[in-house]
């Protein structure tokens, strides 16, 4: 299984992103906390139970691959899984692309359900535009911050036809973003030692998790700068955004209309209103 293998540090950590790429869907359920009942509760254990679960049955599978596929008809696949059908299914090989397709639906509506959210409530903070905040009025539904999640998609996409190297491109950013909230959680601590915290953790794991996170993002920029630069530049492509239409208030009056008439437009078209209101 590990022959051939190089122990090359940079080469490790973008097979981490990959592998961590599967485990994604732990820190998804933090995204969506204020829609949760009894988060104290319930979030912890969501996370337990479905990391567990995850991880028992993707050990199992790849298990079970390795038991049928040798490592190098693993390699030279375009498509294990049904590699691994068509050798032990027989005629019924068919419903593997099935089992992957409802699997893929199925991470699809997680990652759109929870990173609209991210959009939405970054817009309730005053940090994206407005339009991002408003609700479909009979489903709840944030519709402008679910639409933006798929043009952010389709933009990523256009980036590259390789999915490792969309996944290079997204996690050096991922994992940078989850070490710089770490970090706040230390400042926090002292800033503001009395404050209520309904979930507490003693402070070495996430000191832990921080060096973890850190290695993530330090290593792959000598393993792959390239991927490391495009992910970064994708990062970046923020700043302006924001400084122009968010952080500048003294926009000409042109501006202003413009994107009051597209608001409306928006409005109408989806039946869409301003959460603040609503509520």
């Amino acid at each position: 299984m590990f022959e051939n293998t190089t122990p090359d540090v940079g080469t490790a950590s973008l097979a981490f992103y990959s592998g961590l790429f599967a485990y994604q869907g732990w820190n998804y359920l933090n995204f969506i906390v204020e829609e949760l009942q009894s988060p104290r509760r319930n979030l912890p254990l969501a996370i337990a139970i479905s990391c567990t679960v995850c991880t028992v049955i993707y050990t199992l599978t790849n298990v079970a691959l390795y038991t049928v596929i040798t490592p190098d008809d693993m390699l030279s696949s375009p498509a294990v899984a049904v590699e691994f059908a068509n050798k032990t299914f027989g005629p019924f090989a068919f419903v593997m692309p099935i089992f992957v397709a409802c699997s893929t639906i199925g991470s699809a509506n997680g990652v759109i359900f929870t990173s609209s959210r991210l959009f939405y409530v970054g817009a309730r903070e005053g940090h994206m535009p407005l339009v991002l905040t408003m609700i479909n009025k009979n489903t709840r539904t944030p519709i402008p911050a679910v639409i933006f999640t798929g043009l952010l998609s389709i933009a990523f996409l256009s980036l590259s036809n390789n999915v490792f190297s969309l996944i290079n491109y997204i996690q050096i950013v991922y994992w940078l973003a989850i070490a710089c909230v770490i970090a706040a959680l230390f400042w926090l601590r002292k800033k503001m030692p009395d404050a209520e915290r309904p979930i507490k953790v003693n402070l070495l794991f996430p000191i832990i998790f921080l060096i973890g996170c850190v290695a993530l993002v330090v290593v792959p920029i000598v393993g792959s700068p390239k991927d490391t630069a495009i992910g970064i530049g994708i990062m970046l492509t923020a700043i302006p955004v924001y400084l122009i239409f968010v952080a500048w208030k003294s926009k000409p009056r042109c501006i202003g209309i413009a994107s009051e008439i597209m608001t409306k437009f928006i409005q109408k078209l989806f039946i869409v209103v301003d959460d603040a209101k609503e509520s």
